[in-house]
């Protein structure tokens, strides 16, 4: 099959790592990934290891963490994760380190911003501003096999 990209743009939460548990919990009831239906909860589908690492679920559900600097150190093993966009990156992407809904929808419709997902299996965020106050999150990568 592939992997398929995938962008979920959410409510922030306070930090990255609860902000991606929401969201998690959220794509969970829903239906839009492979193997919905099929399992009882989050646990049970992240114990099933060899679905996980054979097909996955093409979708945020892959991914259960949220690493706060942007790049791995040399040697790290940064599957399952997702950063966030490097400073430069956001400021070459938005002009400004604090980017607001409507620039990061426009920068999710062209080529460029998705294209920092770079490694399988992992992703980018980018935490958003209304004003000076972090109000959502928006995060992208690729997944499933």
């Amino acid at each position: 099959m592939g992997a398929s990209g995938w962008e979920y743009l959410t409510t922030y939460r306070g930090t990255p790592q609860r902000t991606l548990t929401a969201l998690h919990e959220e794509v969970f009831a829903g239906t839009g990934w492979i193997g919905a239906g099929e399992y009882e909860s989050l646990e049970e589908l992240w114990e099933d290891e060899e679905f996980l690492a054979e097909e996955g679920t093409h979708s945020i559900l892959d991914i259960p963490r949220a690493v706060l600097v942007s790049e791995a150190p040399a040697g790290y093993d940064d599957l399952g994760t997702v950063r966030p966009l490097p400073y430069a990156r956001l400021l070459h992407h938005f002009g400004t380190d604090r980017p607001g809904v409507e620039q990061y929808r426009r920068a999710m419709e062209g080529s460029a911003l998705p294209a920092e997902a770079d490694v399988r299996w992992t992703g980018r965020f980018v935490v958003l501003y209304t004003g000076d106050e972090a109000t959502h999150f928006g995060v992208f990568g690729f997944s499933g096999d």
